[in-house]
């Protein structure tokens, strides 16, 4: 597989090459054999993508957001899920009740390298879109309105490569276009994190850049009217069960690490 992939989603290489990683190992906390699949195909050294503090922290992402997300669709089990920015992302397949419909969202060149890692699905479309134009939710908004629940959007690993402004844009996209309500699923980024991105242990090896930070989601929701956070969740929670380096992180540095935030409107 040859893949040619921009700056920023380069970036989908470490999620990936993580989970494919925990995958391989004697006791996995998560299972995403596809990775190793694509890992594989790639013939790529994944030693750059991988380390600790950032295992660690894809790891405990994925956990909770699984499971955020598995609690939601038991809730509404005919409800629509748009994966923005998905690279390589296999989640669908771990949270999927055989009834969702699910949308992945990327710029073209991640889609035309997702399609060539993952067969078509049922209830699962692909559309190479900027995330920040309308051009990706007509198709969305026609799945949408044929179901009973509000939409649920997913942005991981995406707000910290955009500017404040993006983010705003996005907001607005989100909500113009899905003017009934939806809830936001997005990871954030803190300003420390920003300012110091050279020492970020994988990002560093990419050529991308974080280009914003918040000390809280609320931040994020006041760029747009009528947008609410339910709730906010960092990293930590997860990260604290696994080894002593996760529980000496959240003790000594508990602002620092990313969180999961949820918005509604």
């Amino acid at each position: 597989m040859k893949l040619e992939l921009g700056d920023v989603q380069t970036t989908a290489l470490i999620p990936l090459a993580i989970k494919a990683n925990e995958t391989l190992r004697e006791s996995p906390r998560i299972k995403d054999y596809k990775a190793v699949e694509i890992i594989n195909a790639l013939n790529i050294d994944t030693t750059q993508y991988d380390k600790f503090m950032s295992h660690e922290g894809v790891v405990a992402r994925t956990i909770m957001l699984d499971k955020q997300l598995k609690n939601i669709i038991k809730k509404h089990p005919d409800t629509t899920v748009v994966n923005i920015g998905a690279g390589f992302d296999n989640r669908f397949s771990r949270v999927d009740n055989g009834k969702i419909s699910w949308f992945d969202i990327d710029l073209p060149d991640s889609i035309e390298a997702r399609k060539k890692a993952f067969d078509d699905q049922e209830r699962v479309t692909m559309i190479a879109s900027d995330a920040l134009t309308n051009a990706w939710c007509g198709e969305v908004i026609k799945n949408v309105k044929q179901k009973k629940s509000k939409p649920v959007f997913i942005a991981e690993g995406l707000f910290m490569y955009f500017t404040m402004d993006q983010i705003q844009t996005f907001m607005e996209v989100l909500k113009n276009n899905f003017p009934k309500g939806g809830t936001l699923i997005a990871e954030q980024n803190c300003k420390l994190m920003q300012k110091n991105e050279k020492h970020h242990d994988t990002v560093k090896n990419t050529n991308a850049h974080f280009m914003s930070g918040t000390e809280s989601a609320q931040e994020i929701a006041d760029l747009v009217d009528g947008i609410s956070v339910i709730d906010e969740r960092s990293f930590n929670e997860e990260m604290k069960k696994h080894s002593i380096r996760g529980k000496l992180f959240a003790l000594l540095l508990p602002k620092v690490n990313n969180r999961w935030a949820t918005f509604e409107w």
